[in-house]
């Protein structure tokens, strides 16, 4: 893992945390950090080979980050059976949003691509 990578994504978290509490409190600062890394990453096109790597292995323990939602969601049951209707509810309509989203969003990065490689 890259020392200069990890600085890089905390400098992000950082960023979004001080955004979070002095201009956007409604938001998270991880959501922020997240947002101002992709914004950045737009800005210089491919990022560096240290963000790479670092982020590549991070990438390797995420299977790691889902334990304390399972264990949540065990000691949790009752409340969450309480506001099934909501929480089902909730699901769908993120769901139906994010569908479309998300292929508009692809047709958008192929249509892209694909006039970048013609103009090579």
């Amino acid at each position: 893992m890259s020392v200069r990578g990890l600085l890089l994504l905390l400098v992000f978290q950082l960023a979004g945390t001080a955004l979070s509490l002095w201009l956007l409190p409604a938001l998270p600062g991880a959501i922020l950090g997240m947002l101002l890394a992709l914004a950045w990453l737009g800005i210089d096109g491919r990022g560096s080979e240290a963000l790479r790597q670092s982020a590549g292995t991070l990438l390797r323990y995420l299977p790691l980050l889902l334990v304390p939602p399972a264990v949540g969601i065990m000691v949790q049951w009752q409340r969450i059976a309480a506001d099934f209707w909501a929480i089902a509810a909730a699901l769908v309509l993120s769901l139906l949003v994010a569908i479309p989203l998300t292929g508009a969003l692809m047709q958008w990065l192929v249509r892209r691509q694909l006039g970048q490689g013609e103009q090579s």
